[in-house]
Formats: C-alpha cells, sequence, structure tokens
C-alpha cells in the first residue's frame, strides 16, 4: 500500500473522499454547463477545469462555519467546499429568479452568498483582493478575527488592486491567504509575457509576509500548505501568498478559441497531470477508493447534475421590472 500523505497532512480518511467528491462534482456541473452553452441554453462557462485541486485543497483549510472566501470566478470548487450546491451553480447559469447569487442579474462566476460566508465578487478582476483585505480588518474590528481566503489568477497578480492589498494587508498583519490559481495563461497572454520574477510568490516578498509555490495539481499538498497558512494568520502572524501552479484544460470561457495561442500537444499533455485522474489514483493505492465506490460517487455526482440542471430549466425568470430593483433607494410613502 502507498504511504498515507494525507493522515500525515491531518486529513482524515472521510475528508479526502469528501474532497474527492466535491472536486468530481465541480468537473460534472462543469462539463454539463458547456454542453449546455454549445446547445444554446445558457449564454456564457467559465471554467474550473483543471483547477479543481487547487481550488478544493484550500477550502477544506479553513473553518467554513466562522471564515470567509471572497472567491474569483473560476472558483466552482472553492464555493461548493464552503457549501454551495450543484442546484445552486445551474440556476446562476440559467439566470433564474431563484438565484442565490444574484437574482440572474450577474454573468455565471460571480458567486456570492451570505449564507455560506462567500463575498459577492464583480466583473473586473482582482477587486475582490482589496475587499477580502477589508473584511479581514472589519474582523479584527469586531473582534470575530476571522481568517479570509481570496483568490485569483497569475494575471490578477499584475494589477493594482493585489499589490495595493497586499501592501496594507502586510502593514496590519491581517489573517489574509492570498491565494493565486496560477494556470498559465492570462486569457491568451502566457505567463512569460506576465512576469519578470521566477514566481508569483515571489511577490510576497515586497510586502512583509511568505510566499510559497506548489504543485496545484496535488489537493494534499495544496492543503497543507494552505492550513499551515490559516494557522499562522489565526495566530496574528499576518498573510500569506500561496501561488498553486495549475493548468487550465479548457479555452479561457465559452467565448474563446484557445487553438489561436497554445497548441494542442501542449493541452494534451497537461490532461495527463488532471487532478481528479491524479488524485483518483492515490486514493486507489491507499484503498480508499475501490471500484465499487468510484462507481458510487460518479453516479452520485450524475444524479446530482441532472437534478439541479432540470430544476433551474424549469425554474422562472426573473420579473423583468425587477431589474430595477436594487439600483436606487426606495421610500415608502413618496410619490
Amino acid at each position: 500500500m502507498a504511504e498515507n500523505r494525507h493522515q500525515a497532512a491531518g486529513l482524515t480518511d472521510e475528508q479526502v473522499l469528501d474532497m474527492y467528491y466535491t472536486m468530481l462534482l465541480a468537473r460534472k456541473i462543469d462539463e454539463r454547463m458547456w454542453l449546455l452553452n454549445r446547445a444554446g441554453k445558457i449564454p456564457f462557462v467559465i471554467s474550473c477545469q483543471g483547477q479543481e485541486a487547487a481550488q478544493v485543497g484550500a477550502a477544506f483549510a479553513f473553518n467554513r462555519e466562522t471564515d470567509y472566501a471572497c472567491p474569483y470566478y473560476r472558483d466552482m470548487g472553492v464555493v461548493l467546499a464552503f457549501g454551495m450546491t450543484a442546484k445552486d451553480m445551474m440556476l446562476s447559469a440559467f439566470a433564474k429568479a431563484e438565484d442565490p447569487n444574484s437574482g440572474g442579474r450577474q454573468m455565471p462566476g460571480h458567486f456570492g452568498s451570505r449564507k455560506h460566508n462567500i463575498l459577492t465578487g464583480s466583473s473586473p478582476v482582482t477587486t475582490q483582493v482589496p475587499h477580502a483585505v477589508g473584511l479581514a480588518l472589519a474582523g479584527r474590528m469586531d473582534g470575530k478575527n476571522p481568517v479570509v481566503f481570496t483568490s485569483f489568477g497569475e494575471g490578477s497578480s499584475n494589477q493594482g488592486d493585489f499589490h495595493e492589498g497586499a501592501n496594507f494587508a502586510g502593514v496590519h498583519k491581517l489573517p489574509v491567504i492570498f491565494f493565486c490559481e496560477n494556470n498559465k495563461y492570462a486569457i491568451s497572454v502566457p505567463i512569460t509575457k506576465q512576469l519578470a520574477c521566477k514566481s508569483v510568490a515571489d511577490r510576497a516578498q515586497g510586502y512583509g509576509f511568505p510566499g510559497v509555490s506548489i504543485d496545484g495539481n496535488d489537493p494534499i499538498e495544496v492543503y497543507k500548505a494552505t492550513k499551515e497558512a490559516v494557522d499562522r494568520g489565526r495566530r496574528g502572524e499576518g498573510p500569506t501568498l500561496i501561488e498553486a501552479v495549475t493548468y487550465r484544460l479548457v479555452p479561457h470561457s465559452s467565448d474563446d478559441d484557445d487553438r489561436s495561442y497554445r497548441s494542442r500537444e501542449e493541452v494534451e499533455e497537461a490532461k495527463k497531470k488532471d487532478p481528479i485522474l491524479r488524485f483518483s489514483v492515490y486514493l486507489r493505492e491507499v484503498g480508499l477508493l475501490t471500484e465499487e465506490k468510484e462507481k458510487e460517487l460518479n453516479e452520485q455526482a450524475a444524479r446530482e447534475v441532472d437534478e439541479a440542471t432540470e430544476y433551474a430549466e424549469n425554474a422562472p425568470y426573473p420579473e423583468p421590472e425587477s431589474a430595477l430593483n436594487h439600483v436606487y433607494a426606495e421610500q415608502e410613502g413618496v410619490e
């Protein structure tokens, strides 16, 4: 039997199987969304495929009852781990009235849930980073001291929002985990044309806190590094920048043709390191994922996605006049 790496990292057998299922569910939801988009039923997909290990491994390191997540648009694995459901994802994709993120107002991938401690995201990239820092400061001021997770792509680490947020968090030693999902491309721009330094993690030094670069295709390694950072933040020792090196297995979005900027050979080579396949191999090696168990989890995820799709497709759209809600303040008794 292979070395039991998950127990050494502080994870139980039940937790790693839950990790695997969350990764699998995210992939199956994502794949269904691509089919729905190509069938003309939903307008847009921005994919998490290839980045599930980074997302789920990181999310499991937090106290999801008291900590907060400020995710970016690919983070389906994060928000599922924090408590959102396949039905929530599909209601958002179909822009239905019951969409818990925005009531059908936002594009898919703009997650938000007060109930699950997920801060609402907006379309300009990297705006979630200073928001996360502000949330950590507010948490300190009211004495609750949550650790705050915020994620972004390596392209976003070039934005002013990242640098301002990192500087402020470093100065005030705020418990923020800056989590960069380095998938090698900022839409079509390769990392070689984005960064002059060796890695995104190198940037932490300028702000006075640790930066680590890890294998983002290994959920156990991601969990271990993130848990260490969370514990450090909880002790009052300040933020950490984690660079999870991974790969985006599909185009940037359903409106993108990635054949214009990366070869099919490169993508096929990356698929050999698919984090879900890799994790399933590990779980089989340690005796947790039998053939029967794997079949059961796949069928469960497929059923969950089918039910979510059917429910969301048949759910009502928002009333047209509701587009005017939450735009201006409303006063009773004023004509």
